[in-house]
């Protein structure tokens, strides 16, 4: 996890717990001179736009205050979706058996792959455990979770 994306988790995660919403995690993109930060916020009964609105307005007037980010950017307050992004070592355990979509930071197979389809099977230490789906046969793969550039639920229907 990058520097400022840490910072800013340790800054906003408890403001979000507070309010009783689950911090589910945040992305911050870098765009030259303008970025977006997005927040995923979550809560049992889900969550609507007035809850989207309500954590904007409170991490606006601490973001306001800490300064942490020096350049303009957007803040964007949003519910995970279907295809929920997993931040967490912890969310990949509570996913277990759900199909997902993951991209590696650097190869895990011979062949030069860091993108895949697959079943979360197991967390084992710091690594999880995945049944790969391929177009010849499924099989394991076991995978760090510091190697995970970003992975999100795949709905099923």
């Amino acid at each position: 996890m990058a520097v400022k994306t840490q910072e800013l988790e340790n800054l906003l995660e408890p403001v979000v717990n507070s309010m009783e919403y689950e911090f589910v995690g945040l992305e911050f993109i870098s765009q030259g001179r303008h970025s977006i930060l997005r927040i995923y916020i979550d809560k049992e009964e889900g969550v609507g736009v007035e809850d989207c609105a309500k954590v904007s307005r409170q991490l606006s007037a601490v973001l306001d205050v800490e300064d942490p980010i020096i350049n303009e950017y957007s803040l964007e307050i949003s519910s995970p979706g279907l295809n929920r992004p997993l931040f967490k070592l912890t969310q990949y355990g509570q996913f277990i058996g759900e199909h997902v979509k993951f991209k590696t930071i650097r190869p895990q197979l011979e062949n030069g792959q860091r993108k895949f389809k697959g079943t979360i099977q197991a967390i084992e230490g710091n690594s999880i455990i995945f049944n790969i789906e391929d177009k010849k046969e499924d099989h394991v793969l076991s995978v760090a979770f510091s190697d995970i550039d970003s992975a999100n639920i795949v709905a099923q229907f």
